[in-house]
Parts: structure tokens; C-alpha cells; sequence
């Protein structure tokens, strides 16, 4: 099978033929049919996130149609071809994490496309039929980027909700691929007036498009009272940040207000000094990581009801590099998916 290699950190994906897997005991083998380029597979490329041996297919937004079962997992409500959804974070299944319904806690290096090869194959291993989501008409190609675009702001605004009100507002800081389902998400969940902040006038347009009631440019000098004249005197109550870098950090916990959460989703590796004179009283600064598989399913129903809207690139797997080099120089308005056997858009 084809499937983009990456041999060490810092160098290119290369095309390479490899052979197929087959599925041991308890797996399923997976045809892609969509895996979407994550942002943090950018950190992997760079060596910010250590751990993972080369040679490696990484790829852990995934889509597509089961090709065959392994020996025992046969019998479990699937069958050859029928078209489902991955969900990524893969986990021991016995800690008290995945017993409780966390995999996705349990270990990073047993993620698929981490530790595990990932989808940016024509095939992969799936190892267990409890990580499969039916796709129920789902096109395969959006569906994989719901795995994570989706699925990580879904369960960052599901830890707000309880904090958002009716008469409170929420801030979210960086309008990009995850930013711009966080915007639906705060908007299809919560009674909260939504104060999108990014850069980018195109996304704050989006941004705008897909319901945020107010946009600020972080670069403005009065940015933190325009949050602050938009919030009203209740203030903000929650804090969504989707970059995570030293200044939109210091924006966001500045916005907090009293009771309020801060979520930080940004995986750049900003910090801000938490102490009691620098954080509003009694207000919860905390991380979220990916999501659930039975908030995935929670996803997915919002996807089928027609509620959600996804700005999708479509690029056969020979593009990778060109669709990284966009990613990292935030070229790419929404998510872009890498679909193995699709025609390259250069002919």
C-alpha cells in the first residue's frame, strides 16, 4: 500500500510502498478513506512532542470503510464495508481512565497514528471494534476531521457550559480549524454572547458567518476593553483558548471574571503565572484533551443533524508536504483532509 512515511524529525513525508497490515486478534482493518492534517502533527514533524519512533505513518483523524476482521472480532454489529469513523484515542482499557470512559487520558503513545501507525495510508489497524463509529451516511472525507477539529472543541466547551448562563459571555481566542466548530459549538450549546479573538480578518469573518456576536483583533491596543465593553458588567465566564501562546494567555486569563474557567486547547506552549492576586477569585484554569468516544458520537449526531458547518480541503496523500507547509504557515482557512487515491490537483 501507499502510505507518507515520515523517517525523522525535521525532514519531509516521503511516498513509500509498504506492505498492507494484516489485523491480529480483536482488530479491524481499516480502508481510508479521509485523515485529516492535524496541527499537532506539526509539533511531532518538529520534535516538540518527543516519543514517537521513526519511521512512522502518523495520521489520527480517520475515516473510512472496514476491509476485513481480524480473528475474534468478527460478530460485533460490523461488517466488510461498512462505512465507519475512528476514534483515535486509543487506550490500555483496563486503567481506571479508559474504564471510566477517558481513553483518551490513558496514554498519548498508544494513540493511533502516535505510537500505533496512523492513517496517512490507504490502510490501517484499528485495534479493537470498540474504537468504530458507524458513519450513517456521513461522507467519510468530512467525518475524519470531526475525529479531532471537532471533537476536541466539542469537549472543551462541554467543560464551560456549566459556567455559561443566560446573560454571560464566552471569549475564544483563535478562530482556525478547531476555533471555527468552537464558535458553532458555544452557539448550538449555551445561551452566551461568543467574543471571538484572532488576527486574521477572514477568520473573524468567519468567525462572524458562523455566529460569534463579536470579533476583536488581539493586535488592537484596546483589545482587552473591547472584551471587556462587550462582556458587560457580568464579564466573561468562560475562556476558550485555542492558540496557547504567552499572549493570548495572559488576554484570557485577564478576561476571566469571578467563577469564570479558563481552557486552554493550544498546544504552543505559552504559560502564565497562575497566583491568587493574578487570576480572578475563585475562577478554574485547566487543560482539555481531545475528547470522549461517546462525545465523538455526540459529534457525529450534531453532524448528521446538518447543524454543523465544515470548511473542508480535499488533498490526495502525494500532496502532504504542500498541505503541512500551508498548515504551518496558516495558509489553510478550515481542516484539510488527506484522501489516499484521489487524483493530485496539479494533474
Amino acid at each position: 500500500m501507499k502510505a507518507a512515511r515520515l523517517n525523522e524529525v525535521g525532514s519531509d513525508f516521503v511516498i513509500e510502498d509498504i506492505p498492507t497490515p494484516e489485523p491480529g486478534p480483536g482488530e479491524v482493518l481499516i480502508r481510508i478513506g479521509g485523515s485529516g492534517a492535524c496541527h499537532s502533527d506539526l509539533h511531532v514533524k518538529s520534535g516538540e512532542i518527543p516519543g514517537v519512533a521513526f519511521p512512522h505513518t502518523l495520521g489520527h483523524e480517520n475515516a473510512g470503510w472496514i476491509e476485513s476482521f481480524g480473528p475474534g472480532a468478527e460478530g460485533n454489529g460490523f461488517e466488510v464495508g461498512d462505512a465507519v469513523v475512528v476514534f483515535g484515542g486509543w487506550g490500555c482499557g483496563h486503567c481506571r481512565f479508559c474504564l471510566g470512559g477517558k481513553e483518551q487520558l490513558c496514554n498519548t503513545f498508544l494513540w493511533g497514528g502516535m505510537g500505533p501507525e496512523g492513517g496517512y495510508a490507504e490502510y490501517m489497524v484499528v485495534p479493537s471494534v470498540r474504537h468504530l463509529l458507524r458513519a450513517d451516511g456521513l461522507d467519510p472525507v468530512e467525518a475524519a476531521a470531526l475525529t479531532d477539529a471537532a471533537l476536541t472543541p466539542y469537549s472543551a466547551v462541554k467543560k464551560a457550559l456549566p459556567h455559561l448562563v443566560p446573560g454571560t459571555s464566552a471569549v475564544l481566542i483563535g478562530a482556525g480549524g478547531l476555533g471555527q466548530y468552537g464558535v458553532q459549538f458555544l452557539k448550538l450549546l449555551s445561551p452566551a454572547k461568543v467574543i471571538v479573538v484572532d488576527t486574521d480578518e477572514k477568520k473573524r469573518q468567519t468567525a462572524r458567518e458562523l455566529g460569534a456576536d463579536v470579533t476583536v483583533d488581539p493586535r488592537d491596543a484596546d483589545a482587552a476593553e473591547q472584551i471587556r465593553t462587550a462582556a458587560g458588567q457580568d464579564g466573561v465566564a468562560a475562556v476558550l483558548d485555542f492558540v496557547g501562546i504567552d499572549t493570548t494567555m495572559a488576554l484570557g486569563a485577564g478576561a476571566v471574571d469571578r467563577l469564570g474557567i479558563f481552557v486552554l486547547v493550544g498546544l504552543a506552549g505559552g504559560s502564565f503565572p497562575f497566583s491568587f492576586f493574578r487570576f480572578a477569585a475563585e475562577a478554574v484554569m485547566m487543560t482539555s484533551n481531545w475528547g470522549t468516544r461517546n462525545e465523538l458520537e455526540e459529534v457525529l449526531a450534531l453532524a448528521r443533524s446538518g447543524r454543523l458547518v465544515s470548511a473542508i480541503e480535499r488533498h490526495p496523500l502525494s500532496e502532504i508536504n504542500e498541505v503541512f507547509e500551508h498548515l504551518a504557515t496558516g495558509q489553510i482557512p478550515g481542516r484539510a483532509v488527506l484522501v489516499p487515491g484521489a487524483p493530485s490537483s496539479n494533474g
